[in-house]
């Protein structure tokens, strides 16, 4: 629904009644916000007209102007280049609007400043999340950004409380969606993405002791990892020792039409997690139509419990930079066209760069990835990529499901990979549209060693496995299939939802069947959910908890139909 967005005569009268007195008040007509001359300082809150406002060091009161049902924020309220930066004692708060009202911003939402020393944070106060400024967004809000060129920063120190519910999720999206109601059902780019940046573990830097051994510890020179996004002033860092640091909580969140290539390698995702820390609570997250990854984990340790991913063009889940956290029931569905891995993982940031010695010494103090990823479900779209045999139809890479690469060392239980709802784009070959590649020598060697797992999975695909054999001597299909059961699905595609399919029956649309009612290659599973899970893969109808919040699966809360119905 297009919501009125123009700042009127009565929003503006309303704007100054609510200010009352206590200095001059300015409504800027390019940044559509208020400022408010006062005696306090560094406060924030929700003011008298329903936007959120905040009092500075100097005592100027910043709030959001009314248009019609909206709140706008300008510049003067916050940019890339003006981020909230009031200190820890009062959040900014994002209150739900009346009538479907949306929070707008005019640029980008930036808490807390950055830093990129330990000498300035140190002079800052700023040692860990809660030391710096916070928002909270309330339940059933929706922030909307205008371009590609807006995006959400949430930096070192600071953090963010976005608690939704079932009946009342956060939403963040572009201005397209949430006013004007022209963005396309699959459209990305609409505005930036999320980026959250931690104190955590990222192997891009330089550590004494180990995670293990309870004493890692930055070198002299520090973290502090340029994160994605703009440079110069608008430029962010990561990166310290605390894996258990806390930015904050996300709770029935999403994030819709997503991305931005700000330079080649230097793209926007739906959120980016830099080096956050497992004191960060993220539960029941969705991406929905992202230009590149659903979610990107630059090391750190915040696991997320309950994610969907849908119409992601790149990676639905980016693993790097020893990333060690968990994921626990994810639903991942490509687009029928579009999408490069379900889950795409590496061990060591900039590995390439690295000599074999400085790999090694990686690895055995547990510095690389080393992710665990329960129960997901992985919908394939055979696609093509853009430069491709086919169709050439793809942003990105052709779609396919977990690549395992440059010394990560993952743990994945009660999986179910599937491209049967397609066929096969290129015929005649076995790898190209593949669910499961495990590459780089070290990769291939835990996996004989038992430090990379794979187990009480159920992988079904035309294009099973590609890369080399294990070192001793083992095809990565045969790895496979010690813990868990791969079938080789017809290359013209074969429903994997019909009853009469006397060769594969695993789903019914996205819900896993109960495991008594699965067929693989004819005849009840071979293996078991692990773990004392009850199914394998992410949801089952009986128990769905996407149900009520997520975009895009229930027919009364979406652009278009899931493309396998």
């Amino acid at each position: 629904m297009k919501k009125f967005f123009a700042l009127t005569t009565m929003a503006t009268a309303m704007v100054l009644a609510g200010c009352g007195g206590g200095g001059d008040i300015n409504i800027n007509a390019q940044n559509n916000s208020t400022t408010t001359s006062t005696g306090g300082g560094n406060g924030g809150s929700t003011s008298a007209n329903g936007c959120a406002s905040y009092s500075t060091s100097g005592g100027i009161t910043r709030q959001g102007a009314d248009s019609g049902v909206n709140c706008v924020y300008g510049p003067d309220f916050v940019s890339l280049t003006n981020p909230i930066d009031i200190g820890p004692s009062t959040p900014v708060v994002f209150t739900k609007l009346a009538n479907g009202g949306v929070h707008v911003f005019r640029d980008s939402l930036v808490v807390g400043r950055n830093y990129s020393s330990d000498a300035d944070l140190v002079a800052a106060g700023i040692a860990k999340g809660g030391d710096g400024s916070k928002i909270e967004i309330e339940a059933g809000t929706t922030l909307a950004f205008q371009s590609s060129d807006d995006y959400v920063v949430i930096n070192r120190g600071s953090q963010i409380f976005a608690e939704g519910t079932a009946s009342a999720p956060i939403t963040i999206t572009s201005v397209s969606d949430a006013v004007d109601g022209t963005v396309g059902a699959e459209e990305v780019q609409a505005w930036g993405g999320m980026i959250i940046n931690g104190f955590g573990l990222t192997n891009k830097c330089a550590y004494t002791g180990s995670p293990a051994t309870n004493d890692l510890a930055t070198t002299a020179s520090g973290c502090h990892v340029a994160a994605e996004g703009k440079a110069g002033g608008g430029q962010t860092h990561y990166g310290g020792a605390n894996n258990a640091d806390s930015s904050g909580s996300l709770k029935y969140f999403i994030v819709k039409h997503t991305g931005a290539q700000v330079e080649e390698g230097n793209e926007l995702n739906g959120i980016s997690f830099d080096a956050v820390g497992s004191g960060t609570t993220v539960d029941f997250l969705q991406a929905y139509s992202t230009y590149d990854d659903g979610v990107e984990m630059f090391g750190g340790a915040v696991n997320i419990n309950h994610y969907i991913a849908m119409y992601v063009r790149d990676d639905s889940i980016d693993i790097d930079e020893g990333y060690s956290g968990t994921f626990d029931y994810a639903l991942v569905i490509q687009s029928e066209t579009d999408g490069n891995h379900c889950v795409e993982s590496d061990g060591i940031g900039s590995y390439s760069s690295k000599d074999q010695a400085t790999i090694d010494d990686f690895v055995a103090r547990g510095l690389n990835s080393r992710a665990t990823i329960k129960n997901m479900t992985c919908i394939m779209s055979s696609n093509d990529g853009p430069a491709g045999t086919a169709a050439g139809l793809g942003t990105h890479d052709p779609g396919a499901g977990m690549r395992i690469r440059e010394a990560h060392f993952p743990i994945i239980q009660n999986a179910l990979i599937t491209s049967a709802y397609q066929g096969d784009v290129l015929t005649g070959d076995d790898d190209y549209n593949y669910c499961v590649r495990i590459e780089s020598a070290e990769g291939l060697k835990a996996a004989d060693d038992g430090d990379l797992v794979i187990e009480g999975s159920i992988i079904a695909c035309s294009d099973l496995t590609k890369g080399d054999n294990l070192p001793s001597g083992k095809t990565q299909l045969e790895f496979i299939n010690l813990k868990s059961q791969a079938l080789h699905t017809l290359e013209s595609g074969e429903d994997p939802t019909a009853a009469s399919n006397a060769n594969l029956d695993i789903l019914d649309g996205f819900y896993s069947l109960p495991v008594a009612s699965m067929k693989v290659g004819g005849a009840a599973p071979t293996v078991s959910p692990v773990a004392g899970r009850a199914f394998f893969g992410a949801v089952v109808k009986d128990d769905d908890w996407t149900a009520g919040w997520a975009y895009g699966i229930d027919p009364a809360n979406r652009g278009e139909p899931l493309w396998f119905e």
